[in-house]
């Protein structure tokens, strides 16, 4: 069994470990008490998520009274109104600005809970704890919280640093195959814009990703954890570099908003890594074989490629809705090899149409 990785996060003016290991949630008691003096956190989860004795026993074990609160999941609860309801129950139990609040879930309960705590008491301590594999390589790091408005997703925000991120890759185990494949679109993301090498590699080896090959599931996550760290220590505000991370996003949130959810996010990205390596082949950035290699991994860990049954006007019109629009103009990040990508904001309005119905 592989040992633990600790993934420093350093900014300027905060710095945070994510921790990958097996097992961690047994150590996570010892961990939160060396990062704060509250004898109080709140655990926050998700209705479905199974009972974690070890993480609730360790928590105890450390000193710490333990309160426990779950929200309803999923994109249609990612809203104002889920948060309204968080804010009632902690305040109704006296959370302190020094009581640290516990997000323990996929990367929805990570955004609505780390919005809470941004927000609640003008920002409380935050510790994600995610439990898919979306979520451990993308949503639990880097800051970025919040919550879905109808016109749009994660339209309302802040960013908010966690104290930690824990990651124990055994709770995959009980993760259905949809949300594991929907995880390894944003490992497929990562390598596209910052590790051909890592590319290479996960070609050979996402078939031991699917397998749940435990020791190969946490070099994976430690080597996403890793990209994206640099990304935002970088930029932590995305102002820059840090849009890079948005590559196959402008075109996967409209498809999503568009479908009103019904595609998993990690489908939402392929489709959309798919249409911006096309759209980066029609502008002779990128080469055909290279676009061909990204579409062959994409459907060798399980995620569409086509098949998009969707208006091709209404999801072009979302695009202009999305968050990263600056002075009116769609922001694309496309590649022009595996391994880089730029941000491009000239693109023709018939290429990305192109794009899209090529999905279909």
């Amino acid at each position: 069994m592989v040992s633990a990785r600790a993934i420093p996060v350093q900014l300027k003016d905060h710095k945070y470990d994510i921790v990958v290991q097996p097992g961690l949630y047994a150590d996570a008691g010892p961990i939160l008490r060396k990062l704060t003096q509250s004898k109080k956190c709140f655990l926050v989860t998700e209705h479905n998520i199974p009972p974690q004795p070890a993480l609730n026993d360790s928590l105890n074990q450390a000193g710490f009274t333990v309160g426990l609160m779950d929200i309803a999941g999923g994109e249609d609860n990612k809203t104002i109104e889920t948060v309204s309801m968080s804010y009632e129950l902690l305040l109704r139990n006296h959370i302190e600005r020094s009581t640290p609040i516990l997000a323990l879930g996929g990367g929805v309960i990570g955004d609505v809970v780390g919005f809470v705590a941004a927000t609640i008491l003008r920002g409380v301590p935050l510790v994600q704890i995610p439990t898919t594999l979306l979520a451990m390589v993308d949503a639990s790091v880097g800051g970025k919280t919040g919550v879905n408005h109808p016109t749009g997703k994660n339209l309302i925000g802040a960013f908010h640093q966690p104290i930690a991120v824990l990651i124990d890759p055994t709770v995959l185990k009980t993760l259905p195959a949809r949300e594991l494949k929907s995880g390894l679109a944003e490992c497929i993301k990562h390598d596209i814009i910052r590790d051909a090498e890592g590319f290479s590699s996960l070609e050979r080896n996402i078939p031991r990703a699917l397998a749940l090959d435990m020791d190969y599931l946490t070099e994976l996550i430690a080597h996403n954890v890793a990209i994206k760290a640099k990304v935002v220590e970088a930029d932590p505000f995305e102002k820059g570099e840090r849009a890079h991370l948005n590559f196959g996003h402008t075109f996967g949130h409209a498809i999503e908003n568009v479908s009103h959810y019904s595609y998993a996010h990690g489908e939402c990205v392929a489709l959309g890594m798919i249409a911006a390596s096309r759209l980066a082949v029609s502008l002779k950035m990128l080469d055909q074989n290279s676009a061909d290699r990204i579409a062959r991994l994409i459907a060798k860990a399980g995620l569409p490629t086509s098949g998009l049954k969707l208006s091709i006007d209404e999801v072009t019109k979302a695009m202009l809705f999305d968050k990263k629009v600056k002075a009116g103009k769609v922001r694309f990040i496309l590649p022009d090899r595996i391994g880089h990508v730029v941000i491009r904001d000239d693109v023709p309005e018939n290429l990305v149409r192109a794009a899209l119905e090529s999905l279909s």
